[in-house]
């Protein structure tokens, strides 16, 4: 790399959820595994590399990763977990450098331009990163290694897992050319099948295309394409992004039906969103659901709210009217997604003490409640209204 580039590493950790249960549980070991929920209805969260031989990926229906492996094993996601192993690999990270963009709880970008003087070339901090993520949680990365984010990222994912990939701007036409252009984010499956149409199949090809070509497909982001295609990219790291929203959601089984089961399953939903958003001293000025009907069509509804809230009674309220606000519009719907969010989110902070008393977000029953689950689980107390009656 040239003394005036910079220096980016993309890490991305090994099928991240599964490789954490199958590390935690030895009987998961080498099995074909998937990280999801209980519902044949759900979707794949996370699947190992055991059960990718069969076809199985993230985000594909459990019903279709079951039928393609039928010996496959389910395990219930650990979000709280897995977000604590996060944290111990994102405390590596900034051993090296403070430089660090999260993307997920299993994948950055760092730049360590200036960290090579401390800790020797990127690809020795490459290296030395992969070896104390294995030493604190015994999980392997896989880290790409160039002058930019883009191409950092595809690297990553040319060697996995457990690879360590350089791609240096001499070698972007023979490295870079040959793969599809799906490797390029941003370029979507719709995308797709127009440049297919046009014979566009390959990262070499969507280079050398014309812009009587490319103009239908991307109109003003013709140039930016091509540009991402010659591996161009000046966008910087930016460290320490916040969360943008908070949010929880579920398929169900058997379809919602009644107003009391939507009722219900909304208030379980609020309870995880307001307790996630008082966790990280969040409070959201947005509270949204969304709603999902048996034949698929998904639908959200938002509304803002002052001050911000993270109280669950509060956020529930606002959640429960725009459901029957959307319901007087749907009579009849069956549910087959809930979800309820908060966005446009904001520091939790203490009010001022001579102000008139704001209205209440957090009570003293959520924080306790709050306390009874992080010391003995999130299953240990509910309120009565979540109990199913029947």
């Amino acid at each position: 790399m040239s003394e005036s580039a910079r220096s980016i590493l993309h890490v991305d950790m090994d099928a991240f959820y599964a490789s954490v249960e199958q590390r935690d549980n030895p009987e998961l070991r080498g099995k074909p595994l998937v990280v999801g929920g209980g519902s044949n209805r759900g979707v794949v969260a996370a699947a190992s590399y055991e059960s990718r031989k069969f076809g199985v990926r993230s985000a594909m229906p459990m019903a279709e990763a079951l039928r393609r492996c039928p010996t496959l094993c389910r395990v219930k996601p650990r979000m709280s977990h897995y977000k604590s192993v996060s944290n111990q690999i994102f405390a590596v990270f900034r051993d090296f450098t403070p430089q660090v963009e999260g993307l997920s709880l299993d994948e950055a970008f760092l730049d360590v331009t200036a960290s090579v003087a401390l800790f020797g070339s990127p690809v020795d901090i490459a290296a030395s990163i992969k070896r104390r993520i294995v030493e604190k949680t015994q999980l392997t990365a896989s880290v790409g290694v160039a002058e930019n984010k883009l191409v950092a990222k595809i690297a990553s994912d040319l060697d996995k897992p457990d690879g360590l990939t350089v791609i240096r701007p001499e070698d972007y036409a023979r490295k870079l050319d040959p793969l599809p252009v799906s490797v390029i984010p941003g370029i979507g499956r719709e995308t797709l099948k127009r440049l297919a149409g046009l014979r566009i199949s390959t990262i070499r090809d969507l280079r050398t295309a014309g812009d009587r070509e490319l103009e239908p497909v991307f109109g003003r982001f013709t140039r930016k394409t091509r540009d991402r295609a010659a591996g161009i990219d000046d966008r910087p790291v930016v460290p320490a992004r916040g969360e943008k929203s908070i949010s929880a959601e579920e398929t169900y089984d058997k379809d919602l039906a009644s107003l009391d089961d939507m009722d219900r399953e909304l208030l379980r939903l609020t309870e995880r969103t307001a307790s996630r958003l008082r966790k990280n001293r969040l409070a959201a000025n947005t509270v949204q659901i969304k709603i999902r009907q048996s034949d698929f069509k998904t639908f959200t509804r938002q509304r803002s709210v002052s001050p911000p809230a993270n109280g669950t009674d509060q956020i529930y309220a606002v959640a429960r009217e725009l459901l029957h606000t959307w319901l007087s519009r749907n009579a009849g719907a069956r549910v087959r997604l809930l979800g309820v969010g908060g966005s446009n989110l904001a520091p939790d902070e203490q009010p001022d003490l001579f102000a008139a008393a704001p209205e209440a977000t957090s009570t003293p029953v959520d924080r306790t409640v709050d306390e009874i689950r992080d010391r003995f689980g999130t299953d240990a107390l509910g309120r009565a209204r979540t109990l199913d009656r029947r």
